[in-house]
C-alpha cells in the first residue's frame, strides 16, 4: 500500500488490508499496519483507522488493541477479538512477558551499541503538549525508561539500527533517540522543529516539511513482537516496509534484512 502524507489519515482499502494481515485465529488478529494509518477510530468511518478497519473486517462490534503504535510508526500490530484475551495479554506486557523489537533509521552514525537509561516526563517547555522528554529521577511525571541501540548498518550520515525496549514509555524511542543526538528520521515531534508537527497536524505535508525531514514520516517500525497465541511460543515479524528499505539503499547504500 502506498499512503501519502497528509493532514487527514488516509482511507484504508479493503483489499489492501487483507494483505497486512500477518496472523488470525478465534482469539487474535495479527496485522502489519503500515505508517500513516492511524490505530484508534476517527469520525471518517470504519476505514480510516486500523481499529475500523479490523471490526469491518470481523463483522464485530468491538476489538481490542493489546498494544498501539503512533500513526507514523509502522510494523506489527496486535488485536484480541475478546476482552479476556486482551486482559490476558495486556498483563503479560505489563510483567514484560511480550518482546518488542524495532527498527529505527536515526540521523547520524552510531559507532556501536548504546544503552540509554534515562528517565521520561512531560516536556513543560514544548508547544506540544504530547512532547516527553529526559527528566532528573524523582521530577514530577518522571519515569524509568530503559532503550537499547544496536546498529546494524550504517552510510551516509545515518545508521539503521535494532531497538530493545525494558521499559514501554511514551514515545521513549524517539526521545531517548533525540537524547542520544541521534534522532528518528523524519520525525516530526522530535527532529528539527517540533512546530512541523503542529503543521502537519494543521495542513499537511508541505514545502518547509520537504526542506527538513529526509522522509515524509518517522523511520520507526515495529519489527518483532513474540506471544504465545495457542500455548506455543510463536514470533510475529514484519518486514522492513518499502519506503524503509529504500532510504537504506539509497542513502546508507545497504540492503536492508528483515
Amino acid at each position: 500500500m502506498s499512503v501519502q502524507p497528509g493532514a487527514s489519515a488516509p482511507l484504508i482499502d479493503p483489499e489492501d488490508f487483507r494483505s497486512w494481515i500477518l496472523y488470525e485465529d478465534e482469539r487474535l488478529l495479527v496485522v502489519n499496519k503500515p505508517g500513516l494509518i492511524v490505530c484508534h477510530p476517527s469520525k471518517n468511518g470504519p476505514w480510516s483507522s486500523l481499529v475500523g478497519a479490523v471490526r469491518a473486517y470481523l463483522g464485530l462490534p468491538t476489538v481490542h488493541l493489546v498494544f498501539r503504535l503512533d500513526r507514523e510508526t509502522s510494523g506489527v500490530v496486535v488485536l484480541a477479538k475478546d476482552s479476556g484475551t486482551a486482559g490476558r495479554l495486556q498483563k503479560a506486557m505489563e510483567r514484560r512477558l511480550i518482546g518488542k523489537r524495532y527498527l529505527a533509521i536515526v540521523e547520524g552514525e552510531l559507532a556501536g551499541p548504546v544503552t540509554v537509561d534515562q528517565p521520561l516526563g512531560p516536556d513543560p517547555d514544548s508547544c506540544v503538549t504530547i512532547r516527553s522528554k529526559v527528566v532528573t529521577a524523582g521530577s514530577p511525571g518522571a519515569q524509568a525508561a530503559v532503550t537499547h541501540f544496536e546498529p546494524l548498518a550504517r552510510g551516509g550520515g545515518f545508521t539503521l539500527a535494532r531497538v530493545r525496549l525494558d521499559t514501554g514509555r511514551k514515545h521513549q524511542i524517539r526521545a531517548h533517540a533525540l537524547w542520544l543526538g541521534h534522532p528518528v528520521v523524519g520525525d516530526k515531534l522530535y527532529g528539527p522543529d517540533e512546530r512541523l508537527y503542529l503543521e502537519f497536524a494543521r495542513q499537511g505535508w508541505t514545502a518547509r516539511h520537504a526542506a527538513l525531514l529526509p522522509l515524509p514520516r518517522q523511520a520507526l517500525h515495529c519489527a518483532e513482537i513474540d506471544l504465545h497465541p495457542a500455548g506455543e511460543p510463536h514470533v510475529f515479524r514484519a518486514p522492513l516496509p518499502a519506503e524503509l528499505r529504500t532510504f537504506c539503499r539509497e542513502q546508507l547504500g545497504v540492503e536492508a534484512a528483515d
